[in-house]
């Protein structure tokens, strides 16, 4: 697994939500604030173009909200410490396996997938591994970066591009 350009991106925004994450009003499913993409943009530096195809995708997986309009912009669909970056990657980038054939989620089948020993045994512990460290970590991980003022800017340029 590499993380692209979007997974920084959508960490990056995801912290800096996070970091403005104070619970949701008492008794109502409302957030305290709602964050423009413009504010997000503006302290993340990710190009707002970018960034809303970002939201747009996190949106539709549950992982933010959005409310349109006059006071609108993006909130948590939940606590920080809920939001897991595997479920943020899945959103983002889709599968987080390296192979379809085994892929829980999306999985295709293999002729070979009974007796292929690199399948059943390599692969499927290169999958695991990856899945176990990102359901390890979430979200309020990520707050801590935004809180000091990281910028996960810096780790575009040590992004792994095919056949480096």
């Amino acid at each position: 697994m590499r993380l692209s350009t979007t997974d920084v991106y959508a960490f990056q925004s995801l912290g800096y939500l996070g970091a403005q994450f104070h619970g949701e009003v008492q008794g109502l499913s409302e957030p305290e604030r709602w964050i423009s993409s413009d504010e997000i943009s503006e302290h993340t530096h990710i190009a707002r173009p970018y960034l809303v195809r970002i939201l747009a995708a996190l949106t539709a997986k549950g992982v933010i909200k959005s409310k349109k309009g006059i006071g609108g912009g993006y909130a948590l669909a939940r606590k920080p410490r809920l939001i897991s970056l595997c479920e943020v990657v899945r959103a983002v980038d889709g599968p987080v396996a390296p192979l379809s054939c085994i892929s829980l989620n999306w999985g295709e089948h293999c002729v070979e997938e009974e007796r292929c020993h690199a399948r059943n045994t390599v692969y499927k512990r290169m999958r695991d591994a990856m899945l176990s460290v990102l359901q390890e970590f979430s979200v309020e991980d990520l707050v801590i970066d935004a809180r000091q003022g990281v910028s996960y800017g810096n780790c575009l340029e040590h992004l792994l591009r095919p056949n480096v």
